[in-house]
């Protein structure tokens, strides 16, 4: 799949990974409408574009980005409720039920700023990872309003609820290595390692079977919110459902590599894909 020209997005595919880049870097990447349109279409097609097998996010020209841009979405549609709301469903759209409920692997990129409304998509990535120096803040506090859309729910959700509210109340700034301590991402690093650390855990995640990954990380999403009548019998039929389409025949595919062939340790390492399935090197 071609054409990727967006004015407000950067749409690059190398080697199986989707650099997916928030462009707006004269505004340290604040999200207009124009950009949100932009990351739902994009997001739309990348999911059933075969060249891409791990979705990375991340913003342009060195942050993540500076949260809404408040003239754009906001004042500049005061007037006009009608759009604000049409706007506003496309930005949570992508930010969440997309990213969120993803087929394909997602990873947030962070160095610079990530501010307010830009957690939604941090929060929504499976996995995230931050330069050291990186900025954190939910600041809404300091204007005098509420975290943006799902902001504080997403955030109460990943992290202790003694994190999430002294960081959404005192509206402090933080770093990644702090994000990383209370649990907002996986790991921190130093920014010139950011992006080699990015591309080998995208790497690893390829060298997975898609559909078993696919269920697995929808599956321990999910579960969260059920008892544990409720998470057998859905963890049953997401089991069941791996076996349907499955390019890669997982179940059968790994059982036999590791009791007939011996060929792999699967506490070490996944068991071979099928060369078929195996990403292009780049466009």
């Amino acid at each position: 799949m071609t054409g990727y020209n967006y004015k407000n997005v950067k749409v690059e595919i190398s080697a199986g990974i989707a650099w997916l880049t928030m462009n707006r870097p004269e505004k340290r990447n604040a999200m207009s409408p124009d950009l949100h349109r932009e990351m739902d279409d994009a997001l739309d097609r990348l999911e059933t574009d075969d060249d891409a097998k791990v979705i990375v996010i991340s913003g342009a020209g060195g942050n993540f980005s500076a949260g809404q841009d408040l003239k754009l979405f906001f004042r500049d549609l005061d007037s006009n409720p009608q759009e604000r709301r049409r706007v506003g469903r496309i930005a949570n759209r992508w930010r969440w039920e997309r990213l969120y409920e993803y087929d394909k692997p997602t990873i947030a990129m962070v160095e610079g700023y990530c501010v307010g409304g830009a957690f939604m998509q941090l929060l929504a990535t499976d996995f995230a990872i931050a330069a050291e120096d990186a900025s954190f803040s939910l600041a809404e506090v300091n204007w005098g309003i509420l975290p943006g859309a799902l902001v504080a729910k997403a955030v109460t959700d990943t992290v202790l609820s003694r994190h999430a509210l002294y960081y959404c109340c005192l509206g402090d700034p933080f770093d990644g290595k702090e994000a990383a301590r209370i649990g907002m991402i996986n790991f921190a690093v130093p920014k010139e390692k950011l992006r080699e650390a990015t591309i080998n855990l995208a790497e690893r995640l390829m060298k997975k079977s898609p559909a078993t990954l696919r269920a697995t990380k929808q599956a321990v999403r999910h579960v969260r919110t059920m008892d544990y009548t409720q998470s057998y019998e859905y963890l049953m039929a997401k089991s069941a459902s791996i076996k349907v389409g499955d390019k890669q025949d997982s179940y059968n595919t790994g059982l036999t590599q590791f009791l007939v062939d011996k060929s792999y340790k699967p506490a070490h390492e996944p068991f071979r894909l099928r060369e078929d399935t195996k990403p292009k090197k780049s466009r």
